[in-house]
């Protein structure tokens, strides 16, 4: 029972952990505009540094639960299909921020409570489990970036809607592959830190139980 209780807090950290740092990254801004030179977006697009900001900016708010509910790119087109499939992300999205702030509150709770009993195996449960995770992604994405790319969309959604055509949805002129795989990269990282931080606090306790 007891090791069934670090698991659950273990699990509910871990997804604190996912949560958080996908939002972080998805509302880190400067990772793109260092992209849009980097990947020379606005040779590839034809669209100015200061358009593609101002819609990749219209896109990431409306992405937000505070966002507005209907997106509307100041000066790009956009078929229904394409609306269809964003407000399909938002729908994702706008769970994985109510699932961090819910994670949030009860990791809070799980810490003060395994703080007071002087718990701490559910620090190395969620070492664990947030390590693996970046583990089994990271040989993906290492592997083979387009079929792992592609493989997600087919997971998460039940169209192909994502699948974009620059004559009608010109947005996607301005989000390359290579922009998702660093976004991929970046949160993976964020995992593993908080899985490292985790697996350091677990030693800490442990080692100053024992003296």
């Amino acid at each position: 029972m007891k090791h069934l209780k670090h698991i659950l807090s273990g699990f509910i950290l871990t997804f604190l952990l996912i949560s958080f740092s996908v939002m972080t990254v998805l509302n880190f801004r400067p990772l793109y505009y260092f992209d849009i030179g980097y990947l020379n977006i606005s040779q590839t697009s034809g669209y100015s540094e200061e358009e593609i900001r101002e819609n990749y900016d219209a896109l990431i708010d409306y992405n937000n639960f505070w966002g507005p509910d209907r997106l509307e790119f100041p000066t790009l087109a956009m078929s229904e299909n394409g609306r269809t499939h964003f407000e399909e992300v938002k729908v994702i999205f706008v769970a994985l921020e109510y699932s961090a702030i819910v994670c949030s509150v009860l990791s809070g709770i799980i810490i003060l409570w395994m703080h007071r009993k002087r718990e701490k195996e559910y620090l190395l449960y969620t070492s664990i489990l947030s390590i693996a995770l970046p583990i089994i992604l990271g040989i993906g994405i290492a592997v083979n970036w387009e079929w792992f790319f592609v493989m997600f969309h087919h997971i998460f959604f039940q169209n192909d809607y994502w699948i974009f055509y620059a004559d009608t949805d010109p947005v996607i002129t301005i989000l390359p592959d290579a922009f998702f795989m660093h976004c991929a990269i970046a949160i993976l990282a964020m995992v593993i830190l908080g899985s490292v931080i985790c697996a350091i606090c677990y030693f800490k306790r442990k080692a100053k139980n024992r003296n």
